[in-house]
């Protein structure tokens, strides 16, 4: 368990390894719910409508020639970029 400070305005930090696993990103909302003297917090899924041209650029692909979007393995990927990481 991990136990944060609330500040005088209330605020509380989320811890980044729970940000991180729940994608919690700035601008996300979270449903609170109590519960006798339990606190849920639940995020909020919004539903955001995109267009094709806002993944221009996401997927690389180094061969020369023609290319077919047959030819890009999205799952490799990000494999790799996940393996690149620090």
């Amino acid at each position: 368990m991990l136990t944060v400070t609330v500040s005088d305005k209330g605020q509380v930090v989320i811890p980044v390894e729970i940000r991180r696993r729940l994608g919690i990103i700035p601008g996300c909302q979270l449903d609170f719910r109590l519960e006798g003297h339990v606190i849920h917090a639940e995020v909020k899924r919004q539903l955001v409508q995109t267009k094709a041209e806002d993944g221009f650029g996401m997927l690389i692909c180094n061969r020369s020639g023609n290319r077919r979007l047959a030819d890009f393995d999205v799952a490799l990927a990000m494999r790799e970029a996940e393996d690149d990481r620090p």
